[in-house]
């Protein structure tokens, strides 16, 4: 039986790439937070799908959810877990609170750590399982590499999870297991239905209010003109079972675009942002 983890299943990629490696034959165990999505995702998903319901920073629960995952393998190896399971929190790095930038960097960088750490000895380091060596996909972001104003902290925990992953990677070729980074631009997930329901209030003083109020009337253009998630799920496929994936895929809606982004002159680009994000000095 080929099984995957994935985390953050109830929704956006973590949903569609389910419903995918479901219908490519997989069998797949899902981790949800809440019993509700559980109890909806299995019945949409049917038998294949086995839900385990942990928040990515319980460290207690994800070893739980590792044991329940190895006594259904009977013995046999993961082919992979797909870290996908994020959060992205807005906001100026001088207005965000330590607690903040904390549950940024706890979600989107110590779970996936946390979770690597749990299933790792499935995924091959265990030597007294039998089967193939299984893959780690780890959901990054073009984030992770072009720092936007208000979502550095999403950015920066982006960067720290790319980061992470190369070292990994290298660590894991001792066991054969493979690292691969998916990086996709815009996607229509809720991840951005969140951020555009955040509290306003808190800046209602700030000098940084208009370049915020700038951002939320992006947001749902950026859902609008954003991949599906189905596309993302076809790459996290492609990334499991490929007899060479790439070690890094950026995917976007405007390729282009983070091309000519990656070509100009840093400081032109600052200009450019800075313009259409308000964040221009007054006058003198």
């Amino acid at each position: 039986m080929r099984a995957v983890v994935v985390t953050g299943a109830s929704t956006g990629i973590g949903h569609a790439t389910t419903k995918l490696l479901l219908q490519r034959g997989f069998a797949v165990f899902g981790s949800v937070r809440k019993e509700a999505d559980a109890e909806r995702l299995q019945q949409e998903f049917g038998d294949g799908f086995t839900p385990l319901i942990f928040d990515v920073t319980d460290e207690a629960a994800i070893s739980a959810a590792a044991d329940q995952v190895r006594s259904a393998l009977k013995g046999e190896r993961l082919a992979g877990l797909v870290n996908n399971a994020g959060i992205a929190v807005g906001g100026p790095v001088l207005e965000l609170a330590a607690s903040e930038f904390r549950r940024q960097f706890e979600v989107n960088v110590i779970g996936p750590i946390l979770a690597t750490q749990a299933f790792a000895p499935l995924l091959g380091t265990d030597p007294t399982l039998s089967g193939a060596k299984g893959r780690i996909v780890m959901m990054s972001s073009v984030a992770g590499r072009f720092g936007n104003p208000l979502m550095a902290a999403y950015s920066a925990s982006k960067h720290a999870l790319e980061g992470l992953s190369d070292g990994l990677r290298r660590e894991l070729m001792l066991f054969g297991i493979d690292v691969i980074i998916l990086a996709p631009g815009a996607v229509k997930t809720p991840i951005w239905a969140k951020a555009e329901h955040d509290d306003m209030a808190r800046y209602a003083n700030s000098l940084y209010r208009p370049a915020m109020e700038t951002m939320r009337a992006l947001l749902p253009q950026m859902d609008a003109s954003g991949l599906p998630p189905e596309t993302i799920a076809e790459a996290v496929v492609e990334a499991l079972t490929a007899d060479q994936p790439k070690v890094r895929r950026t995917l976007t809606p405007s390729p282009l675009y983070h091309l000519v982004m990656r070509l100009l002159p840093t400081r032109l680009i600052d200009k450019l942002i800075a313009k259409r994000m308000k964040l221009q000095p007054p006058a003198p």
